[in-house]
């Protein structure tokens, strides 16, 4: 966890909790001074007015203006359903796990309405603090309330206008409200620039084995090196595997293209398969055969290669969207798979690769003629044992960055947890 963070969250306890229990709580109905849902429009207009979705309001209770549509709306509609500066937004309809976040409406450079999805509330001013509503609010999203309480359907959830005024609030004085608002905004700030910072670490560390990799590849080359295609660098005839459809009731498993990550194929990643044994003849993955995408509805994915384990756990059949590469001896495995990573290699694959019904393909002429340049096997030997060990260094690197991450991200749930404690947490009044 980053200094900013833990400073955060130390502070939250001393400063917000010792009284939380002790807050009178009301139905939240009781100290709003207007509730309205929002309209529904399927039309555009490029000069009508903003409507505010359901992504215009992020899980850290702010109001984001990426991107937003524009609705047709007569000046009627838009003074009934325009946003007013402390207004609270509250998300009534989404995904199960989204339904209830909100956000603090501080205004806009014009108006702005809000969609169906969204109700409006808007607070007692002389008994609620808008900021301190959203902040409520949020904690309860946070904290599963929300999700507990909607009505699923499939694919989405809703929270009824009744079971959200019936929630009991924690009321403390208004003074108090206003600083433990005010405390809020200032700590998840300081959250919100310790995740951008950590985001941006994570984000150049991913960047390193691709870095390593154009070291060697894309880079002058030291003498020795020799260009071949792939069809001068395998043994056996490369070939496809079956193309029957799955069966429940096999005793027969068939790789899934989701095995194919990393350099080693992920064994688990199987279907069954019903075929009989002279259709599996010659379909079986062999130990240390390296086998690549030959088909994928994403171009970035086709070509990707990894090699069977040596030996293998079981008999296992490849399916037909993979090509099996019989390697010879004066490859390096190791080696190669970092070769057949590298940004030549994957440029050359995709720009071979030829789209029919949403499918990419390459055939086996596309494979056979590809080129690639290879050191004297020692080098290959050599770079190998360095590319692992910088790639396990850089592996290292990201999980612990996403460890600190992960802390940052929990962060927001944990102030807010602090801040209201015991309050509003039995659910209905």
């Amino acid at each position: 966890m980053t200094g900013v963070a833990r400073q955060a969250a130390g502070s939250t306890r001393e400063q917000l909790s010792p009284s939380a229990g002790e807050w009178p709580r009301v139905p939240v109905g009781k100290v709003l001074a207007h509730v309205q849902a929002g309209f529904a429009s399927g039309e555009r207009a490029k000069d009508g007015v903003i409507q505010l979705r359901m992504n215009n309001v992020d899980t850290q209770g702010r109001v984001v203006w990426d991107s937003y549509l524009r609705v047709p709306a007569c000046p009627e509609t838009i003074d009934e359903y325009r946003l007013l500066h402390g207004d609270v937004v509250f998300n009534n309809t989404n995904s199960t796990a989204l339904v209830g976040k909100s956000a603090l409406f501080v205004g806009h450079a014009e108006p702005v309405v809000y969609s169906n999805h969204f109700t409006r509330l808007r607070a007692q001013r002389d008994a609620l603090s808008p900021a301190y509503l959203s902040a409520w609010l949020n904690h309860e999203w946070q904290s599963g309330t929300f999700a507990k309480i909607c009505n699923q359907w499939i694919g989405q959830s809703a929270v009824k206008a009744d079971k959200l005024l019936s929630l009991s609030i924690p009321v403390p004085p208004l003074a108090e409200q206003e600083r433990i608002a005010d405390r809020l905004t200032e700590q998840l700030a300081a959250v919100e620039r310790a995740r951008q910072a950590a985001r941006e670490r994570l984000a150049a560390a991913k960047a390193l084995p691709a870095a390593y990799l154009r070291e060697v590849f894309d880079g002058p080359k030291d003498g020795g090196w020799e260009t071949c295609t792939v069809g001068e660098l395998v043994r056996a005839p490369i070939r496809t595997g079956i193309s029957k459809p799955g069966r429940p009731e096999s005793n027969k498993s068939c790789l899934t293209l989701s095995a194919v990550r990393g350099r080693t194929l992920l064994l688990e990643a199987c279907k069954p398969t019903e075929v009989c044994d002279s259709e599996a003849e010659g379909n079986w993955l062999r130990p240390g055969c390296f086998y690549v995408v030959r088909g994928n509805g994403n171009r970035e994915l086709v070509g990707r290669g990894a090699f069977a384990p040596d030996p293998l756990p079981r008999p296992i059949l490849f399916p037909d969207l993979l090509f099996q590469l019989d390697l010879c001896e004066y490859v390096d495995p190791s080696f190669f798979w970092f070769l057949w990573s590298s940004t030549l290699v994957r440029r050359d694959i995709e720009e071979r690769a030829r789209t029919a019904a949403g499918i990419y393909k390459i055939n086996t002429s596309n494979l056979k003629s590809l080129v690639l340049s290879l050191p004297p096997l020692p080098d290959q030997r050599r770079l190998s044992i360095e590319l692992t060990k910088r790639f396990a260094a850089a592996e290292q690197l990201i999980e612990g960055l996403r460890a600190e991450l992960a802390s940052i991200e929990a962060m927001p749930a944990a102030l807010l947890r602090e801040a209201f404690q015991n309050g509003g947490r039995d659910g209905e009044a």
